[in-house]
């Protein structure tokens, strides 16, 4: 494999390029005329424009972007996260024409992607699921009386996409039908499938996800959990691993189930397996998502695998490198997703020029970023400008971290999401590891923004200052208690 194409945008083709090129592997990107000064441009050995700034003309246009890839003579393409990388049509396409997508095949990615085969497909496994319907419902009544035996409060939700859409939540059956209807038609706006299906609603989850990966060889390993639960409309916002909250029995067992899962549907490559673990710590199989991960990077920092190295070189052909007892958890992680949006307007997605655009350095900080000062936001993408990592020896080390990083991350001339992760990082609920899905919900007000500063502030610190104090007597008794023993072996 000597030349990648990387079929994305941003930072994530940024990152894709930068370990391609430190295997000693060409790059190409590609840009709409909207991109056509981002910097993954520049750093790419080649770029080639795609089309107009609306992704149907460009970033999803697959005639185009296969079109450029056979003239450069390109081996493989990276489609990154978003656009073509959960597309079966695309994987097809460039297997007829002979180019690697470095990715999983199309029958892995249609299997998982409805979410219903993918129910279907992992039961065989025996992996835990939540109680509901394992086939598509459209009659009102029989729905209605499935809901019933599985008792209220209820969720409905489109057998095709994610994100949250064709999704809603029944507490009565007094709203049943007016919801029903709502699914439906949101699943058949936003995916063309009005399909849905039943399950019990969690009402306190946590959004667990493992990350795993498969080679062509028959090895499967999972490399741990992610912690997705802090979102907003169903999409995360913060992510941290290893989670707070998981043993290692059930690290374990979780992993287990995840790598059951890729095997259920043959898998090749990055993958990633997402549960819901509920107040009881019981946990449930959600979906399976087909590509690499937005929060990849927190896998990557508490293990040390480069996981797009690792993409490239299963779709080489080789063997995974490691084992699964040779992987372990080092340090702790923090993800925070830089969006242009507007936390006091119930995070809209806002549009401007850069005017100041300073990222924070230091040890422990990483930052994947697709932008530079004196850009403009495009209006045609993901609000997205960047992810900001921070790494520790554990988790309070990294939250400090984080408070440093978003306090030295200057963005002037739009919008931004820092002031409410910043508000997230330093909440008590947070930091003492109480929280779930609904966090931002339930904690989260625009007028705190404001006012959160002083009382806030304070009350984190003081409880922060407790954890800290309360491992320092533990340790101080563990080294007592091991100097006790010294003497006594001694006398």
């Amino acid at each position: 494999m000597k030349k990648i194409l990387i079929a994305n945008r941003g930072e994530i083709a940024l990152r894709v390029m930068r370990s391609a090129k430190e295997m000693g592997i060409q790059t190409v990107a590609i840009f709409s005329e909207a991109d056509r000064q981002s910097p993954h441009v520049r750093y790419a050995d080649q770029a080639v424009c795609v089309g107009p700034p609306p992704s149907a003309q460009s970033y999803l246009d697959m005639d185009k972007i296969i079109s450029i890839s056979k003239a450069l003579n390109v081996d493989a393409i990276h489609p990154g996260y978003g656009f073509l990388s959960e597309n079966a049509n695309f994987a097809r396409r460039l297997k007829s024409e002979n180019i690697t997508l470095i990715g999983p095949s199309a029958e892995a990615m249609e299997m998982m992607g409805d979410k219903l085969k993918a129910k279907a497909t992992v039961k065989k496994y025996k992996v835990p699921m939540v109680p509901g319907t394992d086939e598509k419902i459209s009659d009102i009544n029989e729905a209605k009386a499935i809901a019933q035996s599985i008792g209220y409060p209820i969720l409905i939700k489109a057998a095709a996409g994610g994100g949250g859409k064709g999704m809603r939540i029944v507490e009565t059956e007094d709203y049943f039908e007016e919801q029903m209807k709502l699914a439906v038609s949101e699943a058949i706006s936003s995916f063309g499938d009005g399909a849905v299906f039943i399950e019990r609603y969690v009402s306190s989850p946590r959004h667990i996800e493992i990350q795993i990966l498969a080679d062509s060889h028959g090895n499967v390993v999972h490399l741990f959990e992610r912690e997705c639960s802090i979102q907003r409309r169903h999409q995360k916002v913060i992510e941290e691993a290893p989670s707070s909250v998981l043993s290692s029995e059930l690290r374990q067992a979780m992993g287990q189930c995840a790598v059951n899962v890729a095997k259920s549907c043959q898998y090749l490559g990055a993958g990633t397996v997402e549960f819901l673990l509920d107040e009881n710590k019981n946990f449930y199989f959600l979906e399976m998502n087909t590509r690499l991960q937005v929060e990849h990077p927190v896998t990557e920092m508490i293990t040390g695998i480069d996981l797009v190295k690792e993409q490239i070189m299963i779709a080489q052909g080789k063997a995974l490198s490691f084992t699964q007892d040779q992987l372990s958890i080092q340090g702790h992680a923090m993800e925070v997703r830089v969006y242009a949006e507007d936390p006091m307007n119930n995070f809209v997605p806002d549009i401007g020029r850069l005017t100041t655009y300073k990222i924070p350095e230091s040890i422990g900080v990483r930052v994947d970023n697709g932008f530079e000062e004196g850009m403009e936001i495009p209006i045609y993408y993901d609000s997205m400008l960047s992810k900001l990592i921070t790494y520790g020896k554990d988790r309070n080390e990294a939250i400090f971290k984080m408070i440093r990083a978003i306090k030295d991350y200057t963005i002037a001339g739009v919008k931004t999401t820092l002031p409410f992760a910043l508000f997230v990082m330093q909440h008590p609920n947070f930091i003492s590891g109480h929280f779930d899905t609904h966090f931002v919900n339930k904690h989260f007000k625009k007028d705190f923004l404001d006012f959160f500063d002083e009382q806030e502030a304070q009350l984190a610190a003081i409880l922060a200052n407790h954890i800290q104090l309360s491992k320092t007597i533990t340790n101080t008794k563990a080294q007592k208690q091991s100097v006790n023993r010294w003497k006594k072996n001694r006398s």
